[in-house]
């Protein structure tokens, strides 16, 4: 049984067309900044213990967000390099 393309993929679809082998691979390279990670973790710990603000929740879920958006996008990008290897 097939399945359809989430919304994601729809939107994403159309940037991955664009990588070069370049680009992709740079992609797949990035790694985050240190400060942001070690704020991640001070968010992660405090939202262990039930003890996020309403603010601190927030920007929690937009870290997981973007770390979401990310992954996609170097899962994209490493399928660009495997089909340009090929």
């Amino acid at each position: 049984m097939a399945t359809s393309p989430s919304t994601l993929d729809l939107f994403l679809d159309p940037v991955a067309e664009c990588f070069t082998a370049g680009v992709a691979q740079r992609i797949v390279e990035l790694r985050s900044d240190p400060l942001a990670i070690e704020r991640l973790e001070q968010l992660r710990e405090k939202a262990n213990f039930g003890k996020l603000s309403d603010d601190e929740r927030a920007e929690y879920e937009e870290f997981v967000e973007a770390m979401d958006l990310v992954a996609i996008l170097k899962a994209k990008a490493k399928a660009v390099l495997e089909t340009n290897s090929q």
